[in-house]
């Protein structure tokens, strides 16, 4: 099963947001968090107040970013008793539309924001281990022992989350912020790897031992351990985009998709 997300995760996307007054701003936030599965399909949305006050925005700015959801088949408002607004597409792109999305991007570019991803969350990790306390490495641990690495969907949806869960640790709110940002812009190509079970076994002994890291304050080792996996992730799929540049399919044959 897809682990449940932490509160930290939760509470870093209502975050305030830096600049205040901009409908796209809450929009991009809230899809961010439907991206990354914070928010999942059939949850209800916090009252158009409520998200006010923890955008610190206007309600005008809320109704406005509500309106652009909507119209991008994100969420529905219903009206009357327990009415709102309701997530209805949680799910991830589907490989046709990540296939498509590969192919248009130039190795020179899958390896930068493969460089920039590792370097915003080899920081998160190794801030993890000098900030977070014993209880923290407690709980992301037994978060970690709910995940499923046995199926290709589960797995993305839990690699993410542990991401976040180390953005969320480091205790910045600006790398936290910067995490969901790039997460969500480059993190459904990233994982494309986990539909290798091989990739989802290491990626899960990976996750384990940088928990190990965090929970004896050893930043450099977590540090390390998340570079390592994230290289390993883009190594898989630099190898992918040209299996498809050269007639081939996503997956190689070895890799079966859960």
């Amino acid at each position: 099963m897809e682990a449940q997300l932490r509160p930290g995760a939760r509470e870093a996307i209502f975050a305030q947001l830096i600049e205040a007054g901009r409908a796209e701003q809450v929009a991009r936030r809230l899809t961010d968090a439907i991206i990354l599965g914070v928010l999942t399909s059939g949850e209800r949305l916090p009252s158009e107040q409520e998200l006010a006050r923890r955008f610190g925005v206007a309600l005008i700015t809320v109704r406005e970013g509500l309106v652009i959801l909507r119209e991008t088949g994100l969420v529905e408002t219903r009206r009357g008793r327990g009415g709102g607004s309701f997530v209805i597409q949680a799910d991830a792109p589907d490989e046709t539309l990540l296939h498509t999305r590969l192919r248009g991007v130039a190795h020179v570019e899958l390896s930068d924001l493969a460089v920039y991803f590792s370097t915003i969350i080899e920081g998160c990790a190794e801030r993890a281990a000098l900030r977070a306390a014993p209880q923290d490495a407690d709980r992301l641990s037994e978060w970690l022992a709910q995940a499923d690495w046995d199926r290709d969907a589960g797995a993305r949806a839990n690699a993410g989350g542990f991401y976040l869960e180390l953005a969320v640790l480091s205790q910045s709110a600006r790398l936290v912020r910067e995490q969901v940002r790039l997460q969500a812009e480059f993190g459904p190509l990233l994982l494309l790897g986990l539909a290798d079970p091989s990739m989802r076994a290491s990626v899960a002994a990976c996750n384990t031992d940088v928990v190990a890291a965090i929970r004896s304050g050893d930043g450099p080792h977590a540090r390390t351990l998340v570079a390592g996996q994230v290289r390993e992730l883009a190594e898989w799929l630099h190898a992918a985009k040209t299996r498809i540049e050269r007639g081939g399919t996503l997956h190689a044959a070895s890799a079966v998709s859960a």
